[in-house]
């Protein structure tokens, strides 16, 4: 939007620079009208209605609260917490309620896929059964911290995604404010121009001054109510693209509140890196999957572990087709269990190996994510620094535009000068507040990229 801006200013004041008198630019030109059909000039912002006021902290606030994304990772975070209990659930007995009903083919005996030999009866029964795994010598206990690390890598992911929402608002919010005050730039610009279009009409009406002069000024004029036009539909996106980030569905043209120009960056960047690689949430979450994968890796480990299970059974026999019959009416009965491994073909020693692997590789992404981290902040802090020079530059530019076009104004005006330095001195002036603007914004947005690349954006 920025590039645009100034490119279209820039495009024009060539134009205007490099523009030659027409053939009739000797006779007076006819009062300009509106074609049929086109829409009204725009309004300047002064006339637009206000819209409700928000201020950056409550921007944040609505996001934090609205928006989709961090509802997801909510959302996931919760999944993973359940993962513990679903971990744990193998510390608690289970205990199931049968019903069984048979028909078999009566003083029948099972014959094949068993070595069993149990006698069939038509027979209906129903009763409790119990199962409870004992220990397996740490396997479970390592499951249940390989969710637990899970659950807090999901949380930081949470906080990750937090982050990266408020950083979108920092940046629709500066946005806004950047696109707002292009329209008042151009709308400064636009009355400047009228002044001297009106100025130097009247002279020309006069005789002071020719024709050409008039056509010139007013080019310069037309040049400002387009840039008036862009500008007021960099605002539109702008506001659409802080809807976005606030996670709202309806477009609201919030007043928005003006933020201070926040302090220098530091000269170094060391003490930013070392701050980042403790604070940032994507580092702290990879540490925690680490840590959960070196659990699983222990979990898998266990598996040579041998087992102990108990076992309980016990309910009712109403009905049994047996004369005589001598079986009981109720049975009850319980067992103790231990599984030994013995031999699975490598299965255990297999899965303990990619575990393993999936921890080095887990290790190797987190030392790509800090470099990237380390990268990052760099970064940040070079764009931040040098948007902040750029802010007393562009301050001294302006200040060097203002001037020459009183210069201008004052050599035009006693004959020293034509009229295409005058506009060409109006170009300056404009150029020279669009890069003021921008370069004070530019810094906002760069502090506060610099602020997420550390960790410390609220």
């Amino acid at each position: 939007m920025r590039k645009t801006l100034s490119i279209a200013i820039l495009a024009a004041g060539i134009a205007t620079a490099q523009q030659q008198p027409p053939a009739a630019a000797a006779q007076q030109p006819a009062p300009q009208q509106q074609p049929a059909g086109m829409p009204p000039s725009p309004l300047p912002p002064a006339q637009q209605p206000p819209g409700p006021p928000l201020s950056l902290a409550d921007a944040t606030a609505l996001a934090l609260k609205n928006h989709p994304q961090i509802a997801a990772a909510k959302d996931i975070a919760a999944n993973a917490v359940q993962m513990i209990t679903e971990s744990k659930s193998s510390y608690y007995p289970t205990i199931d309620g049968e019903i069984t009903g048979v028909q078999g083919l009566g003083s029948a005996r099972l014959g094949a896929g068993a070595l069993s030999a149990s006698q069939l009866f038509n027979r209906f029964g129903q009763g409790l059964q119990l199962s409870d795994l004992l220990t397996d010598f740490g396997r479970r206990k390592s499951l249940v911290d390989q969710a637990k690390f899970n659950a807090q890598a999901a949380d930081q992911n949470t906080a990750a995604t937090t982050y990266d929402v408020v950083l979108g608002v920092n940046r629709a919010y500066f946005g806004v404010l950047e696109a707002k005050a292009y329209v008042t730039v151009a709308d400064e610009t636009i009355k400047a121009r009228q002044t001297l279009t009106d100025q130097v009409t009247a002279l020309a009406n006069a005789n002071l001054k020719s024709q050409y002069d008039v056509s010139a000024i007013d080019v310069n004029l037309s040049e400002a109510k387009l840039l008036l036009i862009r500008s007021q539909d960099a605002v539109e996106r702008a506001y659409s693209a802080l809807t976005q980030a606030l996670g709202l569905d309806q477009v609201s043209h919030y007043d928005l509140a003006a933020v201070a120009v926040p302090s220098a960056p530091p000269d170094s960047p060391a003490a930013l890196i070392a701050q980042a690689v403790q604070n940032r949430p994507e580092l702290r979450g990879m540490q925690f999957r680490l840590q959960g994968a070196q659990a699983f890796e222990q979990a898998e480990a266990d598996l040579k572990r041998p087992s102990i299970s108990f076992y309980a059974v016990g309910g009712g026999l109403p009905y049994l087709d047996q004369t005589p019959r001598v079986a009981p009416y109720g049975y009850e009965g319980a067992a103790l269990n231990v599984d030994i491994p013995i031999f699975n073909g490598h299965l255990f020693s297999a899965r303990e190996q990619a575990a393993h692997y999936n921890t080095l590789a887990v290790t190797e992404n987190i030392r790509n994510l800090r470099q990237a981290v380390e990268n990052d902040v760099r970064n940040a802090w070079t764009e931040a620094s040098t948007a902040y020079q750029r802010i007393p530059v562009t301050q001294q530019l302006l200040n060097q535009a203002n001037l020459a076009l009183e210069l201008a104004n004052g050599r035009y005006n006693l004959g020293l000068a034509s009229i295409v330095d005058v506009t060409q001195a109006q170009l300056n002036l404009t150029q020279a507040q669009i890069e003021n603007v921008t370069a004070t914004y530019d810094y906002q947005v760069a502090y506060a990229q610099l602020q997420y690349t550390i960790g410390a954006l609220r």
